[in-house]
This record gives C-alpha cells, sequence and structure tokens, in this order.
C-alpha cells in the first residue's frame, strides 16, 4: 500500500464510528473507502479523529523514505495494531485490522460483517417461477416453481428455495457455523447427511437480512458448488 498505493479510494461522504469496550474510539465524517484490491473496500479513519477520542496511540515503527508508521492502540484493557500513512494518496489515515473493533456504525447503522458495502454494488432480489431442482449425486432433494433469484453485482446468481421445498428434512442438519454479510445480513447453516454422505455447510439461510435481501428471508440456498443446483433443467456451474 506504502509503494503502489490502494487500487481506488475516495471520501465515505458519511459520519462514521468505531465501538471498543463500551467507548466511542472514534466520531469521524472524514472516513474513507479504500479499495486495498479490487473486491470490497474498508474503512480508512483519519488520525486527527483517533487522537481526539479515547484511545492511547503509541508508534512503534516509521519509514520516512515509503511514508507509513505503525503503531499500538489501547483502549480499556485492549491493545491492537495500527498503520498509517504520511505520506501519498492515504495520507493523514489510519487503518485498523479486520474486526478490531466491537462494532463499526455508519451513520446510526450497525455495519455487518468484516467490511463496509461498496457503493458501487447492489442488491436485486426477484420472484421467478423457473424450474429450479436441487439434487445429490443425480437423486433430487428439493423443488420449486416459486423461488427468489438473488443478483449481486459482480458475483453468480444465487436461487433461494421455499423450505418446503425440501423433500426430507431428515437429511438437513443445523450447523454451529453463522458468517455476517454486509450485503445480505446474518445467515445460519444446513449441513446435508444423506446416508453415510455428508455434505457441510451446503445450505445457508438468513433469518435476519438486510433490508435489500429481505425477500430471501429464511429461505434456502444451496451452494451450487457443493450441490447439483439446475435452473429450467440446465446444470448451473
Amino acid at each position: 500500500m506504502a509503494v503502489s498505493g490502494p487500487f481506488k479510494h475516495e471520501l465515505a461522504n458519511r459520519r462514521v464510528r468505531g465501538l471498543v469496550c463500551g467507548q466511542w474510539l472514534f466520531d469521524t465524517t472524514d472516513a474513507e473507502f479504500v479499495w486495498e484490491h479490487p473486491y470490497y473496500p474498508v474503512f480508512y479513519v483519519p488520525l486527527e479523529a483517533l487522537r481526539s477520542g479515547p484511545g492511547e496511540l503509541s508508534l512503534t515503527k516509521r519509514d520516512e523514505e515509503k511514508g507509513f508508521w505503525l503503531g499500538t492502540l489501547k483502549i480499556s484493557d485492549k491493545i491492537f495494531e495500527v498503520a498509517g500513512f504520511d505520506k501519498g494518496p492515504l495520507r493523514g489515515q489510519v487503518k485498523f485490522p479486520v474486526g478490531s473493533l466491537d462494532s463499526w456504525y455508519a451513520e446510526d447503522e450497525k455495519q455487518l460483517g468484516p467490511h463496509p458495502k461498496d457503493p458501487y454494488k447492489r442488491i436485486e432480489c426477484l420472484a421467478s417461477s423457473r424450474n429450479v431442482c436441487v439434487k445429490i449425486d443425480g437423486v433430487e432433494i428439493a423443488h420449486s416453481n416459486n423461488s427468489v433469484f438473488l443478483h449481486e453485482t459482480g458475483l453468480r446468481t444465487r436461487y433461494y428455495i421455499s423450505p418446503t421445498s425440501v423433500f426430507d428434512w431428515r437429511w438437513l442438519i443445523p450447523s454451529d457455523t453463522s458468517t455476517f454479510c454486509p450485503y445480505k445480513g446474518q445467515a445460519a447453516y444446513y449441513h446435508i447427511k444423506m446416508g453415510d454422505k455428508e455434505i457441510k455447510d451446503a445450505v445457508w439461510y438468513y433469518t435476519y437480512p438486510t433490508a435489500e435481501s429481505a425477500p430471501v428471508q429464511n429461505r434456502l440456498c444451496f451452494y451450487n458448488e457443493k450441490v447439483e443446483v439446475y435452473v429450467d433443467g440446465l446444470r448451473e456451474e
């Protein structure tokens, strides 16, 4: 990042706050979206916003030539590493490790997942009567003509079917896995077990979706990569 710079960056144009140990570590309207790679952005926070907050910042290394520094930030009994820039396009901005804060807020909305929403990506949920069929080793386990197709910029289409489309719920075993997506919400999972064959976390569903993905709430989505999914008789790659 210090040598080549980010893939892209721009002002986030929203109030960004970070909560750690019950305290607001920073509160700023000058945070930036920084794409360290082409896939999604992370928040960078102005150094001045940290200096005016309750955290204690200590520098551990500075590279004058490349224009970056490393340090630690202490608040209550928590200490984590941060990095900042003195030169280049990210001058004056500080990066936090993913997951170092207890919560991020954009305006008054708590952010889910390890990164903020990309402002150039969108979610579109479309009801569809097209035939969706799920098979494992050629055995049909679910069938739907009343699905929701979820289109997400840059990603493959996912097919969300009603729980009543599954032929035998004894095949679905609740998983302890839980994930967060900033675009879609909090997901829970099922394993699939048929006879001696078990496929881990092969199905997911959103009990707590975001507003954009509300139409798929509690519907099931089968991993195209782990099972056989057919749409109108054609198998998805």
